[in-house]
């Protein structure tokens, strides 16, 4: 297997096509993705996995799979492709396709207005997938939170859970219109916090829920995703006020507000971009 320059080994170009489309909520697109490209899909047992869509002008005629080395070295920056992360919601081998979920929201960024008015036949190319999280039966208690962009991963991590276990699910989104259906273990309690508004630091409701809901008993881990802010301050809950190890905790920034997608990936080399304030950079 090709490695990169760091020794990792670099996982196979992806080119599938749109096969099929479902409105899952309000404002939730799922997008099921298949064709002879799958057999460059190498899946890896995560919850969280994750890949790298690349988005190019549809006026340069640019034909996946992208050179980005070559096309670095004849294109303009601003003419490059660019990525955006979104989770693989599901895998399925037999059928050779898997289901991605996009969150739109009218015209804002580029994948979701891509995913809005996808059509049957549309190709499109990704590296990956990464992820690392997967809940483990070891532990007494599972505590999920996140908001509308972390809904694919939690609803893949509560399918994938024994009958046996037990946690809590806290997501908050706009409002009922956006919840879905989620199949959990019976000792797994699952709340919507509706902000009943757009997204913004003033509304969002998610962190002082997570404070006020009562701490389990025995070990916990914790997966928790979302907007950057956000899961800064549940760091400093979960970490900070009630002792998770680092290592029983999956705390993940997918976006940040008042962001572009660039911009929040080239934050994640700053400190305001960090986590945790020792490490240069999140993993996704």
């Amino acid at each position: 297997m090709a490695r990169n320059e760091g020794g990792r080994p670099v996982r196979p170009q992806v080119v599938l096509e749109v096969v099929g489309r479902k409105q899952i909520s309000a404002h939730l697109v799922r997008l099921t993705l298949g064709g002879e490209g799958f057999a460059n899909f190498q899946d890896k047992d995560a919850t969280d996995r994750y890949i790298k869509i690349l988005f190019a002008k549809p006026e340069l005629g640019l034909q996946p799979p992208y050179d980005l080395e070559t096309l670095r070295q004849t294109l303009p920056g601003e003419d490059l492709p660019v990525r955006r992360t979104y989770t693989v919601r599901s895998a399925d081998p037999e059928a050779q396709t898997i289901d991605v979920d996009f969150v739109v929201h009218g015209d804002e960024g580029l994948a979701g207005p891509w995913a809005r008015d996808a059509q049957i036949g549309d190709t499109i190319y990704f590296s990956g997938p990464g992820g690392m999280y997967k809940p483990n039966p070891e532990f007494d208690f599972h505590f999920l939170v996140g908001d509308e962009t972390a809904i694919p991963a939690i609803a893949a991590s509560l399918e994938s859970m024994d009958p046996t276990m037990v946690g809590r699910v806290m997501i908050e989104v706009n409002d009922s219109d956006d919840e879905i259906d989620l199949q959990a273990p019976a000792g797994v309690t699952i709340q919507w916090l509706h902000r009943n508004a757009p997204f913004a630091p003033d509304v969002t409701i998610l962190e002082e829920a997570v404070r006020q809901a009562p701490w389990p008993e025995g070990r916990v881990q914790v997966f928790c995703h979302g907007e950057r802010e956000v899961v800064k301050n549940l760091r400093v809950y979960f970490h900070g006020e009630r002792a998770v190890d680092r290592r029983d905790l999956s705390l993940s920034a997918y976006w940040a507000y008042g962001r572009v997608e660039d911009e929040f990936q080239a934050e994640k080399r700053t400190a305001v971009g960090q986590i945790f304030d020792e490490e240069p950079a999140t993993r996704r």
